[in-house]
């Protein structure tokens, strides 16, 4: 290799390394205001049943990880999954009730999710996927609603996150990995939102992907880590995974985990 390939090499393995390094810095709850709008008084609801309908054949639940058969799905099933997402991305979400409104934004996110990889599959992580020098698809804008054009990362850090305030909302939105919380088998609803994210908390924080006590040590999700911001200081996210643990944990210096690996079922 010639003096001057061999440079740019090394040149190019740096940026790369500096990439991975920042992009694994969780982005900040950063309000878009356009979205902060929603209608009281409205009992208008929104159907997720072809949402649903693919989860029932496609997911499956086992005790410590659910896994989603992508290889399986069938040609009709990838169409209804751009019908129903279409038919999302239709609606303005700013006229209906708040709870109408987590429900579509979370059950957005996660469809579209499942069709980023079904249009890339096969592939071994979402994180191989956005480009050269991308971590991962959450800056690609992926659907336009009401006129602005969405990724992933609007969905969850500048709707989601800032509007609801909710650290539970960490437990619904499944990045497609093994390591994240499981792609829950019933489609978020309206009418049941606080007792979904409790289940949804409770499974993670007692799986061992959650939390593993070996000992002394703990070893938590790195989620806890990029999103310290949301779950508060040691104290505070010790009192947060006690409310669910079945049995409590004492937080002093615990380590960090995360497995990018594709969540699916060969």
């Amino acid at each position: 290799m010639s003096p001057l390939r061999q440079t740019l090499t090394v040149l190019l393995l740096m940026i790369l390394l500096s990439l991975s390094s920042t992009t694994l810095a969780a982005p900040k709850a950063d309000l878009w205001p356009f979205w902060q709008a929603s209608n009281p008084a409205s009992t208008a609801t929104i159907d997720h049943a072809i949402w649903q309908g693919l989860i029932n054949d496609y997911l499956l639940v086992a005790p410590e990880q659910t896994r989603f058969r992508y290889a399986a799905v069938r040609q009709q099933d990838k169409a209804a999954l751009s019908r129903y997402l279409t038919r999302l991305a239709s609606l303005d979400p700013r006229r209906y009730s708040r709870n109408e409104q987590f429900a579509y934004w979370v059950n957005l996110y996660n469809a579209l999710t499942v069709k980023v990889i079904l249009d890339n599959y096969p592939v071994s992580s979402i994180t191989k996927l956005g480009g050269m020098f991308s971590f991962g698809p959450w800056d690609e804008k992926l659907i336009t609603i009401s006129g602005q054009k969405l990724s992933l990362n609007d969905i969850e850090h500048r709707i989601l996150r800032p509007i609801w305030q909710d650290e539970r909302i960490h437990y619904v939105v499944n990045c497609a990995s093994l390591g994240c919380p499981d792609l829950l088998p019933d489609v978020m609803q309206a009418d049941k939102l606080n007792e979904q994210l409790d289940q949804a908390a409770r499974r993670f924080i007692n799986s061992d992907k959650g939390v593993a006590v070996r000992g002394q040590r703990v070893r938590l999700s790195s989620i806890y880590d990029w999103y310290q911001s949301d779950f508060g200081t040691l104290a505070e996210l010790q009192k947060h995974l006690n409310q669910y643990l079945t049995r409590p944990v004492t937080l002093t210096s615990p380590s960090y985990d995360y497995d990018w690996r594709l969540n699916e079922l060969k």
